[in-house]
């Protein structure tokens, strides 16, 4: 088994590429207790100085501590990773994982409607292929009507990256305000 690696635009993430597919929907992991629906999750937790753990379609980006450092670090998760795959253990140990949890309860009504549906479009067809090929992963959050605030999840390497500020402002930001010209601005939740 090949597993490539891809570097990300956070310097404490790495993207894992196993050659298979991973997750049948995003899983981000903040830690080891959060991670027990998933076998693969929890191997890499085990090994010290993974801090985050994200699953995407066919990719595993892996978020080290700050003191941790990579050339230590990459070999123990290359070979978790392939351990789990060739053991044939499975990613989740419930077979009805793949419903992702809802990101935004929120019903919105009339025009507000309208505008959360050319948000998250925008984002599904847009934005998170594009910030999936960095290992990463953003999800609509909240339409703000009064304010025109769009709020956004950051996950995987987006997560406590240096260039996300960055990337909301200058790119998705600016993407919305010209598709959706009711959004003023754009923000992460934490």
């Amino acid at each position: 088994m090949f597993i490539q690696t891809e570097t990300t635009p956070n310097p404490a993430s790495l993207k894992f590429l196993p050659g298979r597919a991973v997750s049948p929907s995003v899983r981000d992991y903040l830690d080891a207790r959060g991670a027990v629906e998933s076998p693969l999750a929890q191997s890499l937790f085990a090994i010290s100085g993974v801090e985050r753990v994200f699953l995407g379609a066919d990719f595993v980006t892996v978020s080290k501590a700050a003191e941790a450092d990579w050339p230590h670090l990459k070999p123990a998760i290359l070979g978790a990773i392939m351990d789990h795959f060739v053991s044939g253990r499975p990613v989740f140990r419930d077979a009805d994982i793949d419903a992702p949890a809802a990101d935004d309860e929120t019903v919105y009504e009339g025009d507000a409607a309208g505008i959360v549906l050319q948000i998250k479009e925008l984002i599904e067809t847009r934005i998170r292929p594009a910030v999936a090929q960095d290992g990463g992963d953003i999800t609509f959050h909240s339409w703000v009507q009064d304010t025109g605030v769009v709020k956004l999840h950051l996950r995987g390497s987006c997560a406590g990256c240096p260039s996300s500020a960055f990337t909301l402002k200058q790119g998705i930001e600016t993407m919305l305000k010209h598709y959706v010209p009711e959004v003023m601005r754009v923000e992460p939740v934490i």
